[in-house]
């Protein structure tokens, strides 16, 4: 652990670079008050160990104490709090709200390769459907990784697609585990939203400890249990009638309580360990692993007493559908490495899983009528399984020059399944159940047929039902070397081969650093990616019962929603082909500042170009549809989509980041920090729409469009992602009390609903202030106090409103922040 042994006292460089923190800035980490940019990174070049300030490539380091200052925010939301390049989907509706992505440099989850201790990391099980990406791909789960086994997490922002995969265009996250073999520290916290109504509350038990393997090797294990309640935030509207007619006297004693969106309740327990034991002077062994349970419950608006949900007999009231989740996740990952006749080596094998059974504890199939269950064990399960294993090899060539040349290459082979199954029947058949005089107070609906499916769910049948599985074998080269003493050139290639439709590709990268002085370097990079279609985007459909904005009135309205699989016979009717690759081309150019010992600066541009972007089509639907869902077997009401190769986008960027330490004597020492992230997202071609859609002619009240407003997953200048994110923070050290505080400015955004661009909704510019206060009670016990969102700041309220619910599905929009507001919360920890 490095100390500062001489006072640093603020120079006017230092002044002027406060100053410019105050438009930019960064939140890099700590390993105690010591210097973060001394952290040996593995992450971005192989073979030689370097520092953050020595990397050829941006690379931000967070610590485990930085993650355990984040409130009740798991390791998603605490990441996208301290990088400013990356954003939180904050998706608040029923069973999407579940699967909240991070996006990174506006790229969503699936551009980012995510590694713990450098191994690749298995996917969820769930496929992303909102909070900012509708892309249809399985999320990796971080929020399975329990903070307390966390000891820094290196974050490579530049593409990585010649060196770790395929999927690491925008970037790479590595969790690196505590390693220590002995002590550890146990805490508990308790925490409350300032506003909004169901449980406030958040409980949280965490710790870890070290133990010795033998005279030289070490386990570390770390673990969490957690219980979140289920909250929401009601916007009642007096102009709403739940009841019918609007004269009905129940009307006014309602309470206008239109939707219960907001944050699930969540229930978890996450265990994690990392183990490492030298088996002879040569070869290291290695295990890792983690596992975790996790149940949820999710609100969903309001089915009105006279809507086509709801049967009086069951619900004379009405009701509000929920969502349950029960899931459970594992990775093991074991290994050695050693060096043999010159080379480094390491090889390891690891296998994930995770899988999720969706349920319902409150719901409602009201075209079963009166004979309806009422709740349903298994509507549907969703299972992801990744073996993966891999061969690396590193060694230093003497090739006459000054520093020996440094090559690497190694082998992977990849095996991936997804499957889903179907659940009770009666969670999806049509019961074809007509309503009755007498089934509803006033009879408003007698003779139309009831809504089909359980609520607020998605119920799969066995047509839905999937098993596709695939093998990816890849080989890489990477060579280092220094023309000249201060110029590093790094070249990688690496070839993938897929044995499904995916085929062949190559992926290459060149990336490369000059140092002028010790305080003044540039780096940049051009490299070339491939991104294979998900095994979701390929082989995954759903038909489930939602309400949706209606992209000709902009209405907010019940909707039965199929997502058809790309390769049906019905989706290749309506212009469905076969999914390409992606393929892109990324440049970065960045500038690394020291002017002082105390002080680090950087700022690094990119640009990102994807070809043939896969992503979802509108939703289509209405009479010109209608013949052949019917001759499908469907209903012809149902609105239609599929996943599709429609776009070219081009991303550009920039990241600033700065870092000051300074030393003020006998009044402590502080760190400050700054980042500012500038993004922008293009589409820059669209494919035209199918011969198939436009063959179908005049669709009166329903929609044709392909590809527009209601799709593209948040891309573009219409997305909900703010241009601009900046965060400013200062910690303060002063003997055994510890203060930090940190500012975060998102800035506005429009989100456009429908093509008429008179109804798309701006939501301005937002701050928001963290505050956490550490006192060390004595040398093993200390106290946490602090609020997330002090000011209790939420997004503007101008989304568009649930007229047929009164409820406030859309009231925030989706904000690139959670709309939960303030949280307060207290923590004691155990240090032994």
């Amino acid at each position: 652990m490095q100390h500062y042994s001489k006072k640093l006292a603020l120079t006017p460089i230092s002044l002027a670079l406060l100053a410019l923190c105050g438009i930019s800035a960064p939140v890099l980490a700590q390993t105690s008050v010591g210097q973060v940019q001394d952290v040996v990174v593995t992450t971005g070049v192989r073979g030689e160990a370097r520092t953050v300030t020595d990397s050829p490539a941006p690379v931000d380091v967070i610590s485990g104490e930085q993650l355990i200052h984040t409130g009740r925010a798991e390791l998603a939301e605490a990441l996208a709090r301290l990088l400013p390049s990356f954003n939180f989907g904050t998706n608040q509706a029923g069973v999407n709200s579940v699967v909240r992505p991070v996006s990174n440099r506006g790229l969503g989850p699936a551009y980012t390769l995510v590694l713990v201790n450098g191994k690749r990391r298995h996917n969820g099980a769930l496929l992303t459907n909102g909070g900012g990406d509708t892309s249809g791909v399985n999320a990796i789960d971080l929020d399975t990784i329990p903070l307390s086994a966390i000891g820094h997490i290196e974050v490579l922002k530049d593409s990585a697609a010649a060196q770790y995969g395929s999927d690491a265009v925008a970037g790479v996250v590595n969790v690196i585990l505590k390693t220590g073999n002995h002590g550890g520290e146990i805490s508990a916290s308790y925490g409350k939203l300032k506003d909004g109504d169901g449980d406030l509350s958040s409980k949280k038990l965490e710790g870890d400890a070290g133990f010795t393997l033998g005279d030289d090797g070490f386990l570390h294990i770390g673990a969490a249990a957690r219980k979140r309640g289920q909250a929401w935030y009601n916007f009642p509207s007096t102009n709403l009638v739940a009841y019918s007619p609007a004269s009905n006297p129940k009307n006014a004693t309602w309470n206008r309580d239109g939707a219960h969106n907001g944050d699930p309740g969540i229930e978890a327990y996450d265990l994690a360990f990392n183990a490492e034991k030298p088996y002879n002077a040569d070869i290291t062994l290695y295990a890792f692993g983690t596992a975790g349970t996790r149940n949820t419950v999710a609100g969903n608006n309001f089915r009105r007493p006279n809507g086509l949900a709801t049967i009086a007999q069951i619900y004379p009231d009405g009701y509000f559908a929920i969502n349950n989740m029960s899931a459970y996740d594992y990775q093991l990952n074991v290994g050695a490495r050693g060096k043999t006749a010159g080379w480094n080596w390491d090889l390891s094998t690891g296998y994930g899983k995770n899988r999720a059974r969706q349920y319902s504890n409150l719901t409602l199939n009201p075209s079963l009528g009166p004979t309806s269950p009422t709740s349903f064990d298994n509507l549907a399960t969703y299972q992801f399984e990744q073996w993966t294993t891999n061969e690396d090899f590193t060694r230093a060539v003497d090739i006459g020059w000054k520093k020996p040349l440094q090559w690497s290459w190694g082998l992977e082979q990849r095996v991936e399944r997804f499957s889903t199954f179907a659940g009770d029947p009666l969670g999806y058949i049509n019961g074809g159940y007509i309503f009755k005089t007498g089934d509803q107070e006033g009879n408003p609906n007698v003779g139309k047929p009831a809504a089909v499916g359980a609520q607020a769910g998605v119920a799969l049948s066995p047509a839905d039902a999937t098993s596709i599985r695939r093998t990816v074998l890849a080989v890489y080269n990477d060579l280092g070397f220094y023309p000249v003493d201060d110029w590093f050139v790094d070249g990688a290639v690496r070839f993938e081969h897929y044995d499904d439709s995916a085929g062949n590709t190559a992926s290459g990268k060149i990336n490369s650093r000059y140092d002028f002085t010790p305080k003044v370097a540039i780096r940049g990079t051009v490299g070339s990616g491939f991104r294979a279609p998900s095994l979701t985007q390929t082989g995954y459909s759903q038909t489930d019962n939602r309400t949706n904005i209606n992209p000709v009135t902009g209405e907010v309205g019940p909707s039965l929603s199929k997502l058809l699989r790309n390769d049906s016979e019905l989706a290749h009717k309506f212009g469905a082909r076969d999914l390409d690759p992606e393929k892109s081309v990324n440049f970065g150019i960045g500038l690394v500042l020291k002017p002082a010992d105390n002080i680090n600066v950087t700022l690094d541009g990119y640009q990102v170009k994807v070809k043939d972007r896969i992503v979802r089509t509108g939703y289509m639907f209405g009479p010109a549809f209608a013949p052949t869902l019917i001759a499908a077997g469907l209903t012809g009401t149902e609105w239609v989509q599929y996943f599709a190769n429609a776009i070219d986008t081009r991303t550009r960027g920039a990241d600033l980041v700065a870092d000051i330490t300074s030393d003020y004597g006998s009044y402590g020492l502080v760190r400050w920090g700054a980042a500012l992230n500038w993004n922008k997202t293009d589409v820059t071609r669209i494919n035209a729409t199918p011969s198939q859609i436009t063959a179908l002619g005049a669709n009166p009240g329903g929609s044709s469009v392909w590809f527009g407003y209601s799709a593209g997953g948040g891309i573009g200048d219409l997305s909900a992602t703010p241009k601009t994110k900046l965060i400013l923070s200062a910690r303060w050290f002063f003997g055994d009390l510890e203060a930090n505080v940190q500012t975060t400015r998102y800035d506005s955004y429009l989100w456009q609903t429908t093509a008429n661009r008179a109804q798309d909704y701006h939501f301005g510019a937002k701050w928001l202030t963290d505050l956490d206060l550490s006192y060390a009670v004595t040398k093993k016990v200390k106290l946490v106090v602090g609020a997330a969102n002090l000011f209790n700041t939420t997004p503007d309220k101008n989304g568009p409103g649930d007229a047929n619910s009164g409820g406030n599905s859309f009231v925030y929009g989706p904000a690139p922040f959670a709309p939960s507001g303030a949280y307060y919360y207290g923590k004691v920890t155990y240090v032994f």
